[in-house]
């Protein structure tokens, strides 16, 4: 079954001048204009491509990937208004609506909104800035450790506040805040804790053992790159640590003391000194 507003694999049944045709089931046959056809496409190929509805919402296809889909959170730019809402650069032709009923606060021309992509009662692909009423309601089952994608949302006093897997909201506190994160952007990160009130801990290193080798790997590549040394040590600024290696204190303290144990590494008040 053909779903609107995501990449479907469908079978090229029909060619014509100004395209191909994809069976498209239920919906009949689905245009994929010449200008994205590849060169060597015969009948019964099948192509990826993404599903919407062009201006006359008749269902076409193309080989580009939109900046969302159906069921996801992005952020986008907003490229003109008029009474009934919004429209914004989705990366595709025809720009996704943003309904001024789902605007919580009205947007402008230019600026950049934190939306959910939807279909509304009529079938069609839109989008949501009230982000609240589009999380997922069951409680996430992910185990504590477990890998996922995140979404940068947005910062609060507490650190970010980040979506899972496009379904649940979680935050990543402060001292988990390894690197720089601005609102939009997509990152892998790992299941801290599943609180008792439902909400998540999210963090962006892996736990344990796992995170203290990725940020030993980290800091041998660096000696190895810097004649060996390195002015960096346990008593270092934390914050010229984050700067530098993108983790926290107390991870490069755990790196710096696994190195030291496997004679890998010699501390001084210098710095670190890779052994020969």
């Amino acid at each position: 079954m053909v779903q609107l507003g995501r990449f479907n694999t469908l079978s090229v049944i029909r060619q014509v001048e100004f395209g191909v045709y994809l069976d498209g089931g239920k919906l009949g046959g689905i245009l994929l204009p010449s200008s994205e056809v590849p060169t060597d496409c015969e009948l019964g190929d099948d192509l990826y491509v993404f599903v919407y509805l062009d201006s006359h919402d008749m269902p076409v296809a193309t080989l580009k990937k939109p900046y969302i889909q159906l069921g996801e959170f992005a952020r986008l730019r907003v490229s003109q208004t008029n009474d009934i809402g919004a429209f914004l650069d989705w990366g595709l032709p025809k720009e996704l609506f943003l309904p001024f009923a789902q605007q919580p606060q009205k947007v402008e021309a230019g600026q950049r909104v934190t939306v959910f992509a939807y279909l509304d009662n009529s079938g069609r692909l839109a989008a949501s800035a009230k982000l609240d009423r589009h999380f997922d309601k069951t409680p996430c089952t992910l185990a504590p450790g477990s890998e996922v994608d995140l979404f940068a949302w947005r910062p609060t006093e507490l650190g970010y506040q980040m979506i899972v897997n496009h379904r649940w909201p979680a935050m990543l506190h402060r001292q988990d805040q390894v690197q720089n994160l601005h609102a939009g952007q997509s990152v892998k990160g790992y299941i801290k804790t599943l609180r008792e009130d439902g909400k998540l801990d999210v963090m962006l290193h892996p736990p344990g053992y796992g995170r203290v080798h990725s940020v030993s790997d980290q800091l041998l590549e660096y000696l190895q790159q810097h004649q060996g040394f390195c002015p960096l040590h346990d008593k270092s600024d934390p914050e010229e640590i984050k700067r530098v290696f993108g983790v926290s204190k107390k991870a490069f303290k755990m790196a710096i003391g696994q190195l030291l144990k496997q004679g890998k590494l010699v501390q001084d008040e210098q710095g670190l000194h890779l052994r020969g």
